[in-house]
């Protein structure tokens, strides 16, 4: 394992991706729990490899979200509702990793649902590059639906109590809302941490990570590549 300033990670994910060597654009798929930081890594490696003139493509799983009424159906705070119901890995795969991956023609879509309307999305059809670079941040990535379909798997692991603690801190209203804050509380508690652990307890993800970066101290991170890892210099 090594430790290092988050600059120094960040470079080292660019290593990694860099060693990638595929004939289509490389599919990155960046993990982890809710509030685990993956949207910020994700963008903060953007701005690295965009420096690199590397063509890449942000897209993140809420926007191959189902409906509410979906993804609510066996209720608000269901686990298993959140674990099941939430995603439509389906359409994922089809208007983008696909398209991405092997044999693909890279004409892809990063959406296809609109939170804010709660309303199917349809942006245009764009080409990507050859050696663009997919990264993708989400929740439940390394389920058995999606394994294959990545080119580079990271694993961001933060505890679940601090969790907690980062949404509360992040959905913190100014005049500070109890109401708001017991509604965190619930929804962490009832249902994105039991789906977690389901996700955990069913699909192993840590176990298919490439690289597990542990990122309980942001300022101070620490990451390992995995052994069964074809990635040999980060």
């Amino acid at each position: 394992m090594e430790e290092g300033t988050r600059g120094e990670l960040v470079g080292r994910l660019a290593e990694a991706v860099r060693s990638v060597t595929v004939a289509h654009p490389v599919r990155v798929a960046i993990d982890g729990p809710p509030a685990a930081g993956k949207t910020t890594l994700a963008d903060e490696l953007a701005v690295v490899l965009r420096a690199q003139d590397r063509n890449v493509i942000r897209a993140t799983i809420d926007d191959f979200l189902f409906p509410r009424a979906q993804r609510y159906r066996r209720g608000r705070y269901s686990a298993e509702g959140c674990y099941f119901d939430a995603h439509d890995r389906a359409a994922l795969c089809r208007v983008l990793l696909d398209p991405l991956g092997p044999g693909g023609d890279r004409r892809f879509q990063h959406a296809v649902y609109d939170r804010d309307t709660d309303t199917a999305s349809s942006p245009p059809v764009t080409i990507a590059p050859a050696d663009a670079v997919l990264l993708f941040d989400g929740v439940f990535l390394l389920r058995p639906e999606l394994l294959d379909r990545w080119d580079l798997r990271v694993f961001v692991s933060v505890p679940f109590e601090r969790t907690v603690d980062r949404a509360q801190d992040r959905n913190a209203a100014p005049a500070g809302s109890t109401a708001d804050a017991a509604e965190i509380e619930r929804s962490w508690r009832d249902r994105y941490i039991p789906a977690q652990r389901l996700y955990f307890a069913t699909a192993r993800p840590a176990d298919h990570a490439d690289i597990i970066v542990y990122n309980d101290q942001l300022q101070r991170p620490a990451w390992e590549v995995r052994p069964h890892s074809s990635i040999h210099k980060i």
